[in-house]
């Protein structure tokens, strides 16, 4: 019988595209993958962004989870019908190439998936969803950005309160009706994609977390960045843990059906 060597879950990462000089370079920052193999105690694998050499049923037949990380680019607005706002700040058209078909057919799969800050956002875009490209523009609502001119660890430190949906994912998992996180991000959810749910808000009513309602598993994303020391912070380990402990039922799960199929 065929038998699995894979002794941990398997979780995708999709890259990002950064130049070094005239060479695009294909990156995931060692945060988000220590993230996966320490706290959610997963193999993580990172997947370069070249969609259209991409065989995404062959990903998601791979797959025990998928990890969409934060980035310093934005997710294009052409993908939420408008220009752009602001052209200094970077985009990465190959990302959103691969992580908005990889969202739509990972929900579809059943695989679990984890967002943070620009996964968020792909994850409201991909399921028709806009943004905010300013959020510190719009009338009413906070300046989410991280003081720049600040040492990372400070820039990364408890920045505001949220709250979280009673009944809720988040809130289930945490233990918690609210808690601190940090706050790094420029952009942020203007109107919530189909299918999905606010399971978090920030004090001016930003939503900080969301969930895809009828997934079969777990399909959650987050705004602010719970890999950042994530070791030290039980609010955001039980997350990274949660995820992880769906990723091992989506491997057993695998395991299981390809032992039934297999021949003796």
């Amino acid at each position: 019988m065929m038998k699995s060597t894979k002794t941990k879950p398997v979780v995708l990462i999709p890259a990002d595209v950064k130049h070094q000089g005239e060479h695009p370079f294909h990156m995931v920052g060692q945060k988000y993958i220590l993230a996966v193999a320490e706290a959610a105690e997963a193999t993580p694998l990172l997947v370069p962004a070249i969609s259209e050499h991409t065989d995404f049923n062959a990903l998601l037949e791979f797959a025990d989870g998928i990890f969409l990380t934060g980035a310093v680019s934005n997710v294009h607005p052409s993908h939420f019908d408008q220009e752009v706002h602001n052209p200094e700040l970077p985009l990465d058209p190959e990302r959103d190439a691969i992580t908005l078909n990889l969202i739509r057919a990972a929900i579809v799969a059943g695989v679990p998936l984890f967002g943070i800050c620009r996964g968020f956002q792909e994850i409201n875009v991909a399921f028709g969803g806009s943004l905010h490209q300013a959020v510190h523009e719009v009338v009413g609502m906070a300046d989410h950005r991280e003081p720049k001119d600040l040492p990372i660890a400070e820039q990364y430190a408890p920045a505001h309160s949220v709250r979280l949906v009673a009944g809720g994912r988040l809130a289930n998992i945490t233990g918690r009706e609210e808690i601190m996180v940090n706050s790094l991000h420029g952009q942020g959810v203007d109107q919530l994609g189909n299918g999905l749910v606010a399971e978090a808000y920030a004090p001016d009513g930003l939503i900080e977390a969301i969930r895809v309602e009828n997934a079969p598993t777990f399909a959650l994303a987050v705004q602010w960045h719970p890999e950042w020391q994530v070791m030290q912070n039980p609010v955001y380990l039980s997350i990274f843990k949660a995820f992880g402990d769906a990723c091992r039922a989506r491997a057993a799960g695998q395991l299981k059906a390809r032992g039934r199929a297999a021949p003796d």
